[in-house]
């Protein structure tokens, strides 16, 4: 049988992808591309057709089936698919490397960008060629024979590091479940929260209700649970997973430190001062050191408003509640209390009306408005009975490309939400390569035969990773390196995808996207308003709280010392700088951030608030022109998503906007303003 892994012709056959098709094929298509590495070694003259062009076939074709496969073991991971993922992860890895120190090919480059052919290309390709010279450097091509070596082993031990952080995590959260027997102990928990307990212990073969980690179960536990020892059992959980306190086999404790030793080895290989040096040599961002400035000033401007509802919180729940002693189990619940009480406003009650079909249509709706483009349900092969799969279009029918959608957890799944790119934009000989792009949520499905609903938060990660998808989805740059989020500094990726999030808060959106689950009623504008009203509740202290990882992330990689202190110790010094909220002692956090362990967050977790700049002074456009949606969207399009990563993401921005970010908006949006 013809291995699926190696069929390039469509879309990809994820229904017929095996475990054992992963090594067969990835060791061919390592073959091809080390053939196609060494032809354009010597390939001479060197031009973008007959070097750029057969090496970007060759390694495009590894990475894409390379990607199909981390992505499987992403959304259905089982042991087999695991170790055919880690028994080959190493092999691409060292490919990886290898090219990034190839000598010969450094030295094509750079004939290449100094030959008269050259001259002649368009921004895109001149940026090909920069963001190449650039990465030979940091990928240790100047190095001796062997700092290339120590490089390269470094990098293939980071890879495997990271992907058992993330396996850890995974194995830590789907290992833990609670029957609980008595109902009565469920009290406060929505319906359908308590129906799906009870379908997961039936499906487990025992009575009662099952309670588990995924946060479909676990983030209503937390906000709504009238159970105070309940909250707190899953509240330790969770808080512990993957750490010394369960499964020794599962603690990424000596998985953290040496992650943080090799990173800051392999960027003192490279002269770097720190790992966050290496980092921020790719980003917007010019020194760590800016980075935390740009942190820290935020923190001052936020930390009022965090004291503030610190102390409004402690004040209801001594006073209301009866709870002398707040608790890190008690804060989503008396969180909520209190924006009920202050607001008449229920996260539960208005997640009755965003119902998921609605809120689909809504969202093609505001893409159809903002870029005049239509999103059409479509056809593929799937890797489970909950993905759909859809197209986009434009005006005249004419594919953009496309995108899976998987949206609820299950067991095997990666917690998170996410995108990920199958395919990219590619001017190719024969026509446009479109691209194909993965959008996975973990929401809660529907039970008894209801449709499934989303919390409004549920809505906006929603909107946010179609954000991400769009950026991907309506590039039209042609060339592969720099196409969709090709080549986009790292900081600044998150600006599309915050930027979708400020629709969810737009009356007319908001309505076309609701239906309420029971009566088919849209959301009532009394309900919205309240809603609104609410929308800077607390945002003092969830600012602080992302500052606090921020910092944790930007000062462990620049300046931290385990001979002077553990990871632990330091997070404890960033909450003294920025924390209101104090988890106890045994909440081991680091050992579940998977974001700098095991995602491409390391020494970037301060991207989130710096996007969040651009995003809210991106919408704030919008705003100024109320009634110019489409050609404001065009604008927006043209100068930011279209581009790629084809010019400097400073350059993008300026164009759309006209001059560089201001913060005000950020800070309006967040009720911080002066």
């Amino acid at each position: 049988m013809t291995n699926p892994l190696l069929d390039f012709s469509g879309l990809p056959p994820f229904d017929q992808i095996r475990a054992e098709h992963v090594g067969p094929a990835i060791d061919e298509l390592l073959a091809r591309a080390e053939a196609a590495v060494k032809a354009a070694e010597t390939v001479s003259p060197v031009s973008w057709d007959s070097f750029v062009v057969p090496l970007d076939d060759a390694t495009e074709r590894l990475y894409r089936a390379w990607g199909q496969v981390s992505h499987l073991q992403a959304v259905v991971n089982t042991p087999e698919l695991r170790e055919a993922y880690n028994a080959n992860l190493p092999k691409v890895t060292r490919f990886g490397s290898a090219l990034g120190q190839n000598l010969a090919l450094f030295a094509q480059y750079k004939a290449l960008a100094a030959s008269a052919e050259a001259a002649g290309y368009d921004a895109a390709r001149r940026k090909v060629l920069d963001n190449a010279l650039r990465d030979f450097r940091l990928g240790g091509a100047e190095l001796d024979e062997a700092g290339k070596a120590r490089f390269s082993a470094i990098r293939e031990d980071l890879s495997a590091l990271s992907a058992k952080f993330s396996q850890n995590v995974l194995d830590a959260t789907d290992g833990f479940a609670l029957y609980v027997s008595d109902v009565a102990e469920l009290a406060g928990l929505p319906a359908e929260v308590v129906a799906a307990a009870r379908a997961a212990a039936q499906k487990d073969g025992k009575d009662g209700y099952k309670l588990t980690l995924q946060m479909p179960c676990y983030l209503p536990v937390q906000t709504y649970a009238d159970n105070r020892t309940l909250r707190g059992q899953l509240y330790r959980a969770n808080a512990v997973r993957a750490s010394e306190f369960g499964d020794a086999a599962l603690d990424n404790s000596a998985n953290i430190d040496r992650i943080l030793a090799l990173r800051a080895e392999l960027a003192a290989l490279l002269g770097f001062a720190s790992y966050a040096d290496y980092s921020v040599a790719t980003k917007m961002a010019d020194t760590p050191e800016q980075v935390l400035a740009f942190l820290r000033d935020l923190a001052t401007r936020a930390n009022p408003h965090a004291q503030r509802d610190r102390a409004e919180l402690e004040a209801f729940a001594r006073d209301e509640l009866g709870l002398a002693e707040l608790e890190a189990w008690d804060l989503a619940y008396a969180s909520e209390k209190l924006k009920q009480a202050r607001y008449s406003y229920s996260e539960q009650e208005v997640k009755q009306y965003f119902t998921g079909d609605r809120v689909l249509a809504g969202l093609f709706d505001v893409i159809q408005r903002l870029y005049g483009l239509q999103v059409q349900a479509d056809s593929a092969p799937v890797w489970h009975p909950d993905v759909r799969f859809y197209r986009l279009v434009d005006a005249s029918g004419a594919l953009v490309g496309q995108f899976y959608l998987d949206l609820y957890a299950r067991e095997g799944k990666r917690g998170g939400a996410w995108m990920d790119d199958c395919r990219n934009r590619r001017d190719r000989a024969d026509g446009v390569q479109t691209p194909l792009v993965y959008l996975v949520c973990n929401f809660g499905r529907g039970t008894d035969g209801k449709p499934a609903t989303f919390s409004h938060n549920e809505v906006t990660t929603l909107f946010h990773e179609m954000g991400h998808g769009l950026h991907q989805l309506l590039t039209r740059v042609g060339e592969l390196g720099v196409a969709g989020i090709n080549g986009v500094e790292w900081d600044a990726v998150e600006l599309p995808s915050q930027f979708m999030e400020n629709f969810c808060w737009e009356w007319e959106r908001v309505q076309a996207m609701t239906a309420h689950v029971d009566t088919g009623e849209p959301l009532p504008r009394a309900l919205f308003d309240r809603m609104l009203a609410a929308r800077s509740y607390q945002s003092g202290m969830f600012t602080v709280r992302q500052l606090e990882f921020g910092l944790f992330d930007m000062l462990l990689h620049s300046c931290f010392d385990p001979a002077r202190e553990n990871v632990l110790e330091l997070l404890e010094r960033v909450r003294d700088e920025v924390a209101v909220n104090r988890p106890p002692s045994w909440n081991r956090f680091p050992h579940q951030f998977s974001h700098i362990f095991a995602g491409g967050y390391a020494a970037g977790y301060y991207s989130y608030k710096w996007a969040e700049v651009l995003s809210a002074d991106a919408y704030a456009a919008f705003e100024e022109q109320p009634d110019a949606l489409s050609d404001t969207g065009a604008r927006f399009l043209a100068e930011v998503l279209a581009r790629g990563g084809s010019r400097s993401a400073a350059e993008n921005f300026r164009a759309f906007r006209g001059r560089d970010p201001k913060i005000d908006a950020l800070l309006r949006h967040s009720g911080m303003a002066a």
